[in-house]
């Protein structure tokens, strides 16, 4: 995988220099990014046609390997918005100064992003100072890199000294497999397979209690959601309905297959992997818990994180407006 700067990319995202050859969706069409192997209630709607029939217009669906390449196709115009794109992503981009929106908060998933250190290196929480001068794959400006950067300063480790390789994560569990890294940080399906040759350092429980949220949400530029915030509103309406629709239990038997297909997964893996995924009500994310407050200081934890690690060059004062909740209260009244 060749290596990226995030510095790099979040001044081009900044000058509005990302891909410029855009194919602009036409008013009877929108395009919207997620992630293949990463199953949630929504893509029992997508496989329904439920959006295309409530939006009245037809929606494009195209997978993406992180966060990160999610900015950049809704900096060029390619994606008007962006489901489960990670927080610290959003957070990179709008510290660069493109004009994206927090629209809901699409899961929180504490157990299913983390780091895998190599079996035969036997370093668990214990010993984790012998991390020190080893090689990791990290997705950089990512959920993944968030985590990493905090667990290392929880124990004392110097990122300095050890060789980042930036890295998608798939490329990622094939390496860590191959032996060619001593440690894998990522999500979803990469993440189990990367745990058939490592272990976790953390727990999702044990990263919550250090202050290590985990959670994605759904984003959009500013402009086009202002343009556009009746689509949008109907757009996190359906999937809030299919989010409850899997809250209950009873659904899942019908729910589960058609997810599965279009995670790309097998029924089992779907159901080990959406079983460790919350999905809060519209109510609760619009609460202080989430959208209502503390999502924006946690933001500006997460920028300053970067910031201290050099990763990007400068956080904004506040990240209050990067989250407009107007379209999903809106939803909520639907």
């Amino acid at each position: 995988m060749k290596s990226r700067s995030i510095r790099k990319a979040v001044a081009a995202l900044a000058a509005g220099t990302a891909i410029l050859t855009a194919s602009h969706a036409s008013a009877d069409e929108i395009t919207v990014a997620y992630f293949l192997e990463w199953p949630m209630p929504f893509e029992y709607a997508k496989q329904m046609g439920t959006y295309d029939e409530a939006l009245g217009v037809k929606v494009n669906w195209v997978s993406f390997e992180s966060g990160v390449k999610m900015s950049a196709a809704m900096a060029s115009g390619d994606v008007h918005l962006s489901v489960s794109q990670g927080l610290p992503p959003f957070v990179v981009a709008t510290s660069a100064g493109q004009d994206l929106q927090i629209l809901d908060v699409a899961v929180s998933y504490a157990d299913n992003d983390n780091c895998v250190v190599r079996s035969e290196l036997e370093v668990d929480k214990t010993n984790a100072g012998e991390l020190a001068g080893k090689k990791v794959a990290v997705p950089l400006g990512t959920a993944a890199h968030y985590g990493f950067l905090k667990q290392m300063s929880h124990f004392g480790v110097d990122v300095g000294s050890m060789e980042v390789v930036d890295m998608d994560p798939p490329d990622a569990a094939a390496a860590i497999a191959q032996g060619s890294i001593d440690m894998f940080c990522g999500w979803g399906g990469s993440l189990r397979r990367a745990l058939e040759h490592g272990n976790v350092l953390l727990t999702g429980d044990e990263k919550t209690e250090l202050g290590i949220l985990v959670f994605d949400v759904t984003s959009g530029p500013a402009g086009w959601v202002a343009e556009n915030g009746d689509l949008v509103s109907k757009f996190l309406k359906v999937t809030a309905d299919a989010n409850a629709m899997w809250a209950d239990e009873a659904n899942r038997a019908e729910m589960l297959p058609v997810i599965a297909k279009d995670a790309g997964m097998d029924e089992d893996a779907t159901m080990a992997t959406i079983s460790t995924f919350s999905f809060p009500t519209v109510e609760d994310q619009l609460s202080e818990a989430w959208l209502g407050g503390n999502a924006q200081t946690f933001m500006k934890g997460v920028a300053d994180v970067f910031v201290e690690a050099k990763s990007i060059d400068s956080a904004l004062g506040s990240y209050d407006g990067a989250v407009n909740t107007g379209p999903l209260a809106a939803a909520g009244g639907m």
